[in-house]
């Protein structure tokens, strides 16, 4: 099993979100919940599109970390 980032971002209707590690696989919902589950659909999606099509699937390598600052 992998383990891929997805970064989550609020838009005016809800919510979207994007894998760095899977170019053009997104999602977009109305809660952090739905686009959370639509992305992991996706990301499934797009790795069984990958194999069909005989390319190589991408191992996961994103990192996240948060840096604080003073506002």
């Amino acid at each position: 099993m992998s383990r891929y980032l997805i970064i989550l971002e609020k838009t005016p209707s809800g919510f979207s979100a994007y894998s760095p590690d899977l170019p053009g696989c997104v999602a977009a919902g109305q809660t952090r919940e739905q686009v959370e589950r639509e992305m992991r659909e996706a990301i499934e999606f797009h790795i069984e599109g990958l194999r069909l099509a005989g390319e190589t699937i991408p191992e996961p390598s994103s990192q996240a970390a948060y840096c604080e600052v003073a506002a």
